[in-house]
């Protein structure tokens, strides 16, 4: 099977390399802030190489299916004779506040609905919330990660970590106000890339982000409900790695209070479970250990596999009968 993606997220992508599968993965794509794959967040996935749009359309290369992960992307797309599945990673109302966005929702999602009709595409969302957000698809594929890729945990530094990009910009989706009157203070380290955030840096690869979690006392998460899980990559990869994770009250959250973590109805209760898992590293042990399992058993990459295999199946069923009524009609 031969695959096009373009590139969104590395660490989603990476993903990819359980379909074993060859991989062409699209760079140098506006409005990211590096032009090419960034190896500190992920090595290249197992039969990938990066490529170019320019690079597609010469070569004239033939793919079994073609990933998308927004509009642009399907328009970027629209000159491949192939397959399209459409990746919903955010929900629409996220999206139109990030971008300030004045057209109305139902029309988006109109739009939307039409043009998939139209090209035979298919679409998934990466959460529920994020596919009723939508309304073009109640096809879930939820993101994995696999324990046995990260190291032991120990949780000696009694110190938490908190994984954010782009933290200035997405303030009210990270839920930051909560985030900084929980935890000011404290002994927290953040890792991302944000270069306007004095002493925040991106980790220098994906091997030194799993010495990170390993040592780490905890990990935190907040997010506004409004537009924005209560889970994502950071906190699968924490959970896999047998770290417990803070969070705020949200409706999405994978962390069961008092199980795999600790969920805070107000800043207030986070600094208290912050201060006692700092103090406390056995209960971080058993904590932790409990949401390594959890991500075994219900995140694992052999889930995702299944469930990613099949929505490339649709997306190439929904292709073939829009190919086939074209043929009809004559086009």
């Amino acid at each position: 099977m031969k695959l096009l993606v373009l590139n969104c997220h590395e660490a989603w992508i990476h993903q990819l390399g359980v379909l074993c599968a060859e991989l062409d993965i699209v760079v140098g794509l506006p409005g990211r802030y590096t032009q090419g794959w960034d190896t500190r967040m992920r090595p290249l996935p197992d039969g990938a190489r990066t490529v170019t749009l320019d690079e597609v359309r010469q070569h004239g290369t033939a793919y079994d299916c073609v990933i998308n992960h927004n509009i642009t992307d399907l328009l970027d797309t629209k000159f491949l004779d192939a397959p399209k599945l459409l990746v919903l990673h955010d929900t629409l109302e996220g999206r139109m506040a990030q971008q300030d966005a004045e057209f109305d929702a139902r029309d988006m999602r109109a739009m939307l609905n039409s043009y998939l009709a139209t090209v035979g595409g298919h679409a998934i969302a990466i959460s529920r919330s994020k596919a009723r957000s939508w309304g073009v698809t109640h096809a879930v594929v939820h993101n994995s990660a696999d324990p046995e890729a990260y190291l032991p945990w120990i949780g000696d530094v009694a110190c938490g970590l908190r994984v954010a990009n782009h933290v200035t910009s997405k303030r009210v989706f990270l839920a930051w106000d909560f985030h900084e009157e929980a935890l000011a203070g404290l002994p927290l380290r953040i890792v991302g890339h944000n270069p306007d955030l004095a002493g925040v840096e991106a980790a220098d690869s994906w091997d030194h982000l799993k010495r990170m979690l390993a040592s780490h006392r905890f990990l935190v998460h907040t997010a506004d409900p409004r537009y924005e899980d209560g889970v994502n990559m950071a906190v699968l990869e924490a959970m896999a790695a047998g770290m417990p994770v803070l969070t705020n009250r949200h409706p999405t959250t994978i962390v069961e209070h008092g199980v795999t973590g600790f969920v805070a109805e107000s800043p207030a209760e986070m600094r208290a479970h912050a201060e006692r898992l700092l103090a406390d590293q056995g209960l971080a042990a058993e904590l932790g250990a409990n949401a390594r399992a959890l991500i075994a058993r219900y995140h694992s990459p052999d889930r995702f596999r299944v469930e990613f295999t099949k929505a490339i199946g649709e997306a190439r069923k929904k292709w073939a009968r829009r190919r086939g009524r074209g043929m009809a009609l004559g086009r």
